[in-house]
């Protein structure tokens, strides 16, 4: 079923709109290229709808459309989760993209949780400031309430680090949130309750 989030603050504009069970191609404008081409590899390799326009005070400076982003996006995979019942979880993934080698490990445990062990050979991608993407990161993991560990083993460049990593986040985030069949979520831990 697909999720809507708005969010209008004195410095951004968001609506978002996620739907992971949807292969629709996604639709995505932050008025940040670099971060738009991200978000599209993760809902792309994911096989999720994604359709997010987000306009912010960039000419200000654009970590608040970055972490704003990361808390809508968040708050919909949040209620995704609670609208699908049992899911598998946990989610992971390794991905290479030419000399860049990234893993993402995800645990769906209502316990928000990030370790973000990633440097960045160059500081720019294009326009975009790398280390914006931690702020994303840990945005997104405070309001979907997950456990996230984004790993860069290697990597010269920038570019491809980034990428690498946002393609193993949408298929660890696709295993991670994918529905079991069970009726409720007991069976997804030992203390029966997530």
């Amino acid at each position: 079923m697909p999720v809507e989030i708005k969010r209008e603050t004195a410095e951004t504009k968001i609506f978002l709109k996620l739907d992971l069970e949807s292969r629709n191609k996604p639709a995505i404008s932050t008025g940040l290229p670099f971060f738009d081409h991200m978000l599209y590899a993760m809902a792309f390799h994911g096989k999720f709808f994604l359709e997010l326009k987000a306009d912010g005070d960039v000419d200000v400076d654009p970590h608040h459309l970055v972490e704003d982003t990361g808390l809508v996006l968040g708050q919909a995979f949040l209620k995704s989760f609670r609208d699908k019942g049992a899911i598998n979880r946990y989610g992971q993934a390794k991905i290479p993209m030419d000399d860049a080698l990234s893993e993402v490990v995800i645990d769906v445990c209502n316990r928000p949780y990030l370790v973000y062990n990633v440097s960045y050979p160059q500081e720019m991608s294009g326009n975009f400031a790398n280390y914006l993407f931690k702020e994303f990161f840990q945005a997104f993991v405070s309001e979907a309430k997950i456990n996230l560990h984004l790993l860069s083993h290697y990597g010269e460049n920038s570019h491809h680090i980034s990428e690498s990593l946002f393609k193993a986040m949408g298929i660890a985030l696709e295993y991670a949130f994918r529905k079991t069949g069970a009726s409720g979520t007991e069976s997804m831990s030992t203390k029966g309750v997530i």
